[in-house]
């Protein structure tokens, strides 16, 4: 299977232990909104970098576009959320 490219949407600083801070580009964001049981979301990847990039920025923040295959979809039909 061919590996997907990976959608960068924002990028943030490691600010401690506890704390990340980040910016997200919605216009990146709009293509990837999903809906369930009438509420609207986005799955994110959150990524900690091991070095920051040429800005500094250690984090890094993509579209999470993992689907389940059709099989997985029947076998765990629950009503809570899919993630």
């Amino acid at each position: 299977m061919e590996k997907e490219k990976t959608i960068y949407v924002g990028s943030g600083k490691k600010m401690n232990e506890g704390w990340l801070k980040a910016t997200i580009n919605p216009s990146k964001l709009k293509d990837y909104i999903e809906e369930f049981q009438g509420n609207k979301f986005i799955r994110l990847n959150i990524n900690i970098k091991d070095t920051p990039d040429q800005y500094g920025k250690d984090v890094s923040i993509s579209v999470d576009t993992w689907q389940p295959m059709k099989e997985e979809i029947q076998e765990s039909k629950t009503d809570d959320l899919p993630f």
